[in-house]
């Protein structure tokens, strides 16, 4: 393994995380020195548990706008500045841990395939069974393995595919990773999901209004993204201002002038949910978590159709959206 692993850098970001950072700086393989962890402010022992181990530290000058994509950028400068001669990089968020095969899988995969330029795997939630939400997460990232379009914010990548196409773009405040993979596969990349276990995350999701507000910056992902690169997210923008906008305002509308059979329109949300049922079903999932995801697709069209409009209001009025953060 490690004839692999000395070839990859790390790049780990996070703000205050606590037990989650030391438990993904403990998972990286032993004596792996190539490691830089990016810090937002952190108030609590962050920064100290990085230097502890010997870890590279960039703390980030939080008078310039936070976002996720900066702090890979700075992470992935510094790797470059300190050991310009490796290959691959590995971006791990900070409440993630590694998997112990993973670096040794993915290098492999990305060596022998030299249009290449990041792989991902399955990334598990930690404690699934500790909300509905920490479920939905486990769920929503167990997606079909080969080539697909983007990643999520773990990922080995190749350090010259990235830094070529100019790394991640800082100004989004969410979905710098299909937007970066867009521009990566417009020049002739590739980008690849393998069956191999990745990282276990550790989401701490236990409400509903945290869930609302990750579908709300959901949201606005897809927009934002679909506005930069034609095509892509074009089918989720589309089902959010569909599900989100036209069919209930089609009903409310056409309610008075129909006799109240308008509002049959509103028959298209079941429709939606059984389709979506279906399709879990059909890949293997037990009914209840079929029903799960099936219901918070369904429900999440309206934060999502939110967090769309946020962008197009802003956009339409030059200014940029807040960070939206769920925890």
């Amino acid at each position: 393994m490690a004839e692999h692993v000395w070839d990859v850098g790390v790049v780990a970001i996070g703000r205050n995380e606590g037990e989650r950072l030391r438990r993904c700086f403990d998972a990286l393989p032993a004596g792996l020195r190539e490691v830089v962890y990016v810090d937002s402010a952190s108030t609590d022992e962050s920064v100290e548990e990085a230097r502890r181990r010997g870890i590279e530290v960039v703390a980030l000058d939080m008078s310039v706008p936070f976002t996720a994509a900066r702090a890979r950028n700075a992470g992935l400068r510094r790797l470059r500045e300190q050991w310009p001669d490796l290959r691959f990089v590995q971006f791990i968020d900070g409440d993630c841990t590694l998997h112990p095969d993973w670096l040794h899988a993915a290098v492999q995969e990305i060596e022998a395939d030299p249009a290449l330029a990041m792989v991902c795997g399955r990334r598990r939630e930690l404690h699934p069974d500790a909300s509905v939400y920490n479920r939905l997460c486990d769920m929503e990232w167990d997606t079909p393995v080969g080539e697909v379009e983007s990643t999520g914010g773990d990922a080995l990548a190749r350090q010259d595919a990235v830094l070529g196409a100019g790394g991640y773009d800082e100004g989004l405040i969410a979905g710098e990773e299909p937007e970066l993979c867009a521009r990566l596969r417009s020049s002739g990349w590739k980008i690849r999901r393998i069956d191999r276990e990745m990282t276990l995350h550790d989401a701490g999701m236990l409400r509903f209004s945290q869930w609302w507000r990750r579908s709300v910056r959901a949201g606005h992902a897809f927009a934002e993204v679909s506005a930069m690169h034609r095509g892509a997210f074009r089918g989720e923008t589309l089902s959010i201002v569909a599900w989100g906008l036209v069919v209930p305002a089609a009903a409310l509308v056409t309610a008075p002038f129909t006799h109240g059979t308008g509002v049959l329109l509103l028959l298209g949300f079941p429709v939606l949910w059984m389709r979506i049922l279906a399709r879990r079903l059909a890949r293997g999932d037990i009914l209840p978590d079929a029903f799960l995801y099936a219901s918070a697709c369904t429900l999440g069209k309206f934060p999502e159709f939110a967090g769309a409009v946020r962008f197009w209001w802003n956009r339409a009025c030059q200014r940029k959206t807040d960070l939206i953060e769920y925890r």
